[in-house]
């Protein structure tokens, strides 16, 4: 039988839940969601919920409604091995990106987790570009990143990108493995820890759903082989689903991304571009454009070589993202409350009405 603490319950979490345990709600973790209706973990077992009419109007944007990997306080009904949600717990950690497309809303990929396995395949998929993107997020979410490298058994030049993968992810572990021979498998399987969540993120293809199914043991998640035409996957996993392992842990995998914009990262693209900030701290100028200013660190780097330039144009592609990311949300947040103060005044001008007519 799981217990709670087998999916990650801790002393801290009872306290913040004795106000719901007195509402009379059951807690539970979330471990698949479908178009608003949820999976969810508890103690006497997995249910079927949906969130309260009341939680979804509270919510502010996608960000606040509950996601996979979050602690919950379901109102069960166990006739009919459902509930509803009527609250979402404190996020430890939550992976986030941009809702894709143009709105500007909070997309939670997975929340509460310890670790962030970024996957990415030693085929054609290998874009170093998009491992800053990932660690970027990765780093702003709180929880620890490790970079798993798959099918070894495909590349003949695997040491060489350990290493270029190794000189743009200062202080992550980077580990080549290969889930059809077994190479690399004990170092990944030493971060599956009782009570520990693990989240599988990358791009279709690159063996996720494979890694799954080898640290459970058993065929559980359903794989495709990648067209050997592009090298690109074709989307088995439709939906992130959260899995309790034999051996204690869970493990949460994800749909392969297409598109991961950036949200509300600064610190998370200060960690992941380091060397480069550290570098902007040597300027001769505090205002140093990095452009053609005297003294400039940035500009020595690139021409010793000691930056290489699709780092430098990478980590300001990213920075422009940002930053466009922010003036959207400040304008987002000026609506807001235009709409906060209009409905106050229409509503004082109703009651007054009221007075009026007594």
């Amino acid at each position: 039988m799981t217990t709670l603490h087998d999916l990650g319950w801790t002393d801290s979490h009872t306290i913040e839940f004795e106000p719901h345990a007195a509402a009379g709600l059951a807690p539970g973790r979330v471990s698949e969601q479908h178009r608003g209706a949820y999976v969810v973990l508890t103690e006497g077992g997995e249910i079927r919920a949906e969130p309260a009419g009341r939680l979804s109007y509270e919510a502010s944007g996608f960000g606040d409604l509950p996601a996979v990997g979050d602690w919950v306080a379901v109102a069960l009904r166990p006739a009919e091995g459902a509930g509803t949600i009527q609250a979402v717990l404190p996020r430890r950690t939550a992976f986030s990106r941009k809702v894709a497309w143009s709105a500007t809303e909070e997309q939670v990929v997975a929340a509460n987790v310890d670790t962030v396995f970024l996957l990415s395949s030693l085929n054609e998929d290998l874009n170093l570009r998009r491992l800053e993107r990932y660690l970027t997020l990765a780093w702003e979410s709180g929880a620890k990143p490790v970079i798993v490298l798959t099918k070894t058994d495909l590349s003949e030049s695997v040491e060489r990108s350990v290493l270029e993968v190794e000189a743009i992810a200062f202080g992550v572990p980077v580990h080549a493995i290969s889930s059809l021979t077994g190479d690399g498998l004990d170092l990944v399987r030493s971060y599956v820890e009782p009570g520990k969540t693990i989240a599988l993120l990358g791009s279709s293809g690159v063996g996720k759903s494979t890694l799954v199914n080898t640290l459970l043991g058993e065929e559980l998640l359903a794989v495709k082989e990648i067209r050997e035409s592009d090298g690109e996957g074709r989307h088995t996993t439709t939906h992130r689903q959260l899995v309790p392992l034999p051996g204690g842990g869970l493990v949460l995998d994800t749909p392969g991304m297409r598109e991961l914009q950036l949200w509300e990262s600064a610190d998370g693209l200060s960690e992941t571009f380091s060397d480069i900030e550290e570098l902007a701290a040597q300027c001769r100028f505090n205002d140093c454009a990095h452009r053609t200013e005297p003294g400039c660190a940035i500009q020595a780097a690139l021409e010793d070589g000691t930056l290489e330039q699709g780092r430098w144009t990478s980590y300001q592609k990213l920075q422009r993202e940002l930053a466009h990311l922010e003036r959207r949300l400040d304008k987002r947040a000026q609506a807001d409350e235009r709409k906060k103060w209009a409905k106050v005044g229409a509503e004082a001008r109703a009651n007054m009405r009221l007075k009026g007519n007594r």
